[in-house]
């Protein structure tokens, strides 16, 4: 798709709120991956853009974070725009990266993005990870606090890491003070069991940056 300067600034300045009314109208727990992967569309693309570029400096740490820490077999889970997939791939300790996003518009524009810089051969783009594959690096960005039972999740990061690998993850347990994220999961019950789930499995990783993110090995046993 071509837009214009003046139609892509339009899209940057109201994606959040399209995205916002989007969720208050269609979004259901049941059918959450059908949301993400038929109804979001470009929306997703335009929301995130506009925050790397309003978070710069947040977004420099975040990348910082990953340089520090990704190396040998790394997987970007739910990698929206590609930005730290290409990070990590830029990185000379990191052998590959799997982008992985079940949104065909986010698919499309990153597989467009690491081939104009020359890092198709490093990245690959997917919609889903195979069976039993193992990372040695794990990153997941503004993605738990979009699943139903994020600490699942958690305990598949763990299944697939190699004995020293690490994760790198965020999460936002909260709908907004406006409800302008009515697809993220503040349930009291399972936000405990995620950090519950955490704390027994993973162990902190210190870094200096001052940002959400927060970089994990797992639980010495």
């Amino acid at each position: 798709m071509k837009i214009d300067q003046e139609t892509l600034e339009s899209y940057l300045k109201t994606g959040h709120k399209q995205l916002e009314i989007l969720g208050k109208k269609c979004f259901d727990w049941e059918e959450a991956t059908t949301f993400y992967r038929e109804q979001v569309g470009d929306l997703h693309l335009f929301e995130l853009t506009a925050w790397h570029l309003s978070s710069s400096d947040y977004i420099a740490d975040t990348l910082r974070l990953i340089a520090d820490n990704c190396q040998g077999n790394v997987l970007d889970f739910g990698g929206g725009i590609g930005t730290h997939s290409i990070a990590a791939a830029l990185s000379p300790q990191v052998e590959k990266v799997t982008y992985c996003d079940i949104n065909s518009r986010n698919l499309d524009f990153v597989n467009h993005r690491v081939s104009q810089i020359g890092l198709k051969n490093k990245v690959r783009c997917c919609s889903e990870v195979k069976d039993k594959e193992v990372f040695d690096t794990i990153i997941c960005f503004d993605v738990l606090e979009h699943l139903l039972v994020p600490s699942k999740q958690l305990l598949l990061f763990k299944e697939m890491l190699s004995p020293q690998g690490k994760i790198i993850i965020n999460w936002y347990f909260f709908k907004g003070f406006d409800q302008e994220f009515p697809f993220h999961i503040d349930d009291p019950d399972v936000v405990d069991d995620f950090f519950i789930t955490l704390q027994k499995n993973f162990l902190e990783v210190f870094h200096p940056y001052h940002i959400t993110s927060r970089c994990y090995r797992k639980m010495p046993s």
